[in-house]
């Protein structure tokens, strides 16, 4: 087996995630019924051994510098169908199962508006 880290991250079968220097990573969570990009967190280390643990979505909040579970006060929790991790093991892809909507705003996925050169537009998908 190569003994070069780097190597055995990228083709090995060791979780090993590469958190960043404020020990988060990227996480992003598509609905497991249609595919449709949900929302994009980050996670600590915590926050990954709680989702793999327990099967439902948690996170870091860099906005109120604390753990949490996704719907925790909603009840729109994330049940998590798979957990993927890229190559380099720095980002997170959580495969799951809604029980509502997404964004905090009330909109099934964060990702609801377009980019475009005269500014933003709504999507409906």
């Amino acid at each position: 087996m190569n003994s070069n880290p780097s190597k055995v991250r990228e083709t090995g079968l060791i979780l090993d995630p590469k958190y960043g220097p404020d020990g988060l990573i990227t996480a992003v969570v598509t609905d497991a019924a249609d595919g449709k990009v949900l929302m994009l967190a980050h996670m600590n280390a915590e926050a990954l051994g709680l989702t793999i643990d327990t099967g439902v979505a948690h996170f870091w909040s860099r906005s109120r510098n604390r753990l949490w579970k996704k719907g925790e006060t909603s009840g729109h929790i994330l049940s998590v169908e798979d957990i993927r991790i890229d190559c380099d093991q720095d980002a997170i892809w959580i495969i799951a199962r809604p029980a509502g909507p997404a964004c905090h705003t009330g909109e099934v996925s964060c990702f609801y508006r377009r980019v475009t050169a005269a500014g933003l537009e709504r999507v409906d998908d």
